[in-house]
């Protein structure tokens, strides 16, 4: 039997313990206590290992007061790469006092249900500590408002400052410097900023922050996990000791995702090898530092399918665990020269931004450059190369792979709907009544240009784009790709009524511009070779019209059928 794969086990105790298929990453220890940092913020895509790196470092620092227990929390670490590195890295395994405390689930509508929901896990954190309460070293008052926080009925002050006060009663207690984590703290700022509170959650989360990190004599370390570098001057204010690390940095940089070797050991241990350049388009792509790292959650969940069945399809598995909200701002609000942008990188070109590594969710809207920062370090975009110019660092910027390809054209489809769906179309209805084919890529044009068109997949593209226009009629009926004749056109149009009008319209898409008119006249030809009428016929509709449209980027050629050629046999 091979190894369990840990989808979704976030927990390092229960990977280890469990026996699931575990990529080594505890040298992510060996180089924090090398580099001593004191406040360390890592900052990484959503899915990208953070929970289990801050699990690992739990486990591996913390001193439970129990020395069975500890004894188990070292053998989670027999035979992995840290117990190899020396006595000199061993010797601080559950030697301190630790603190966790994940933000993750103050997702919430309004900031009153976001704050009871980080109360709750002050308080469960609190509770995990609750042996403090037996001991003589914590005054009565101390233990008063370590109860009252515990219990969750303690005051917003008390919140606001209750990890720097868990730290000094566990120095009471233990006589050691504590290690603070906190995992995924900008996913209440994110949240806030579209949910509409996000000032309010700024000013606790910076409260919380700096009563623990800035004047702490009780912190021994602290490291952070979150998706962005929210700005310094918002957050982490006054904090000289931090150390932000980046997906820019160069340290760090193979201990969050997986590196190809990683994948090809694990792709070799489940046999499943033979489609490694399957697994390298859909979920590689990635640079930290100079480092190429593919996304975990997609391949951890493609070799789950793999392993059952080798031929399994690819399937965009982080769309479904991401927020894509801020995608979905960038195409709701982009105006022409940023629509131009995303199809620059739809055709899998690069664009060059000037990095921002210090950002809040209100810059986002105030500068176009901001929001290209933003799909960059939550892994919406990959660093191509880098460069210096101008006392500034610049980046060439790409789509990482066909997953995330596969977010930005699903995003974009499902904007274009609601916006089409808005939108009155009873002239172009007319115009293809009355047969009126320039009307129609008039039309047809105008819409293109306030649209987002992708060309890697320019079928789908419009052919969705024109389905999606004609479904908006009350009167007519649209199918698509249906078998008729000897082939499949592309879209029918027909009345409910037999007795009314039925069309048919086969689309081209050109290679350049001067192909239009040709393609046009060969799919309305192909209409009439193909026979796709003869279903119309059977069904028993009479007055049947046929166009043929090309499409070449924002351009579009309409050819529309004689009545009398399409309604007969030519």
């Amino acid at each position: 039997m091979k190894k369990a794969l840990p989808i979704g086990v976030e927990n390092f105790e229960d990977v280890m313990k469990t026996g699931y298929y575990y990529v080594d990453k505890t040298l992510f220890i060996k180089e924090l206590l090398d580099l001593k940092g004191k406040v360390n913020l890592f900052t990484r895509p959503r899915r990208f290992g953070k929970t289990l790196n801050l699990s690992m470092l739990r486990y591996f620092f913390e001193d439970t007061g129990d020395t069975e227990k500890n004894m188990q929390n070292k053998a989670l670490f027999h035979n992995l790469n840290i117990t190899k590195a020396g006595e000199a890295y061993t010797n601080h395994m559950v030697n301190y006092p630790v603190i966790n405390l994940t933000l993750k689930s103050a997702k919430q509508p309004v900031f009153d249900s976001a704050y009871v929901k980080l109360k709750r896990e002050i308080a469960d954190e609190f509770n995990r500590h609750r042996y403090v309460l037996a001991s003589d070293s914590i005054n009565e008052n101390d233990k008063r408002k370590f109860q009252e926080i515990a219990d969750g009925e303690a005051k917003y002050d008390d919140y606001s400052g209750s990890l720097k006060f868990l730290c000094n009663c566990l120095y009471q207690v233990t006589k050691k410097h504590t290690v603070i984590l906190i995992d995924e703290y900008d996913v209440p700022l994110e949240n806030a900023y579209f949910q509409g509170f996000y000032t309010e959650m700024v000013n606790f989360i910076r409260s919380l922050f700096e009563s623990a990190l800035k004047t702490n004599d009780c912190l021994q370390f602290a490291v952070i996990t979150g998706c962005l570098r929210i700005s310094k001057e918002s957050i982490f204010t006054g904090l000289n000791h931090l150390k932000i690390i980046s997906i820019l940095d160069q340290r760090y940089s193979e201990y969050f995702g997986f590196t190809e070797t990683e994948v090809l050991q694990m792709m070799k241990y489940y046999g499943v090898e033979s489609r490694f350049s399957t697994m390298k388009d859909w979920y590689d792509g990635y640079t930290f530092g100079s480092t190429a790292v593919y996304n975990p959650w997609s391949v951890i969940n493609f070799m789950f399918d793999l392993y059952a069945d080798v031929e399994a399809f690819p399937r965009p598995y982080w769309i479904n665990t991401s927020s894509n909200d801020i995608v979905k701002d960038l195409i709701a609000r982009a105006d022409r020269e940023t629509k131009g942008q995303i199809e620059t990188l739809l055709s899998g070109e690069t664009l060059e931004i000037q990095v921002h590594e210090e950002v809040t969710y209100e810059d986002m809207r105030s500068k176009g450059e901001n929001l290209w920062n933003f799909l960059y370090f939550t892994g919406y975009l990959t660093k191509e190369s880098t460069h210096f110019r101008d006392k500034y660092i610049f980046l060439n910027v790409r789509i990482p792979n066909t997953e995330v390809m596969t977010i930005y054209e699903n995003t974009i489809l499902n904007w274009m709907k609601e916006r089409i769906e808005k939108e009155d179309f009873r002239d172009l209805y007319c115009a293809m009544e009355d047969g009126n084919g320039e009307k129609m890529r008039d039309i047809l044009t105008g819409q293109l240009f306030s649209t987002i068109s992708f060309h890697d997949s320019a079928e789908n593209f419009y052919h969705g784009f024109l389905a999606g226009i004609l479904s908006q009629s009350e009167n007519y009926l649209v199918k698509s790709n249906r078998e008729s004749g000897s082939g499949r056109s592309d879209i029918m149009v027909k009345s409910p009524s037999l007795r009314g009008r039925a069309f048919i319209l086969e689309i081209k898409i050109s290679k350049n511009i001067d192909e239009l008119e040709n393609d046009a006249e060969r799919a309305l030809q192909q209409v009439y070779d193909k026979k796709y009428m003869e279903e119309l016929r059977a069904e028993g509709y009479r007055r049947i019209d046929c166009y043929g449209i090309s499409f070449y980027r924002k351009d579009c050629e309409v050819q529309f059928g004689k009545k009398d050629s399409c309604a007969l046999n030519p």
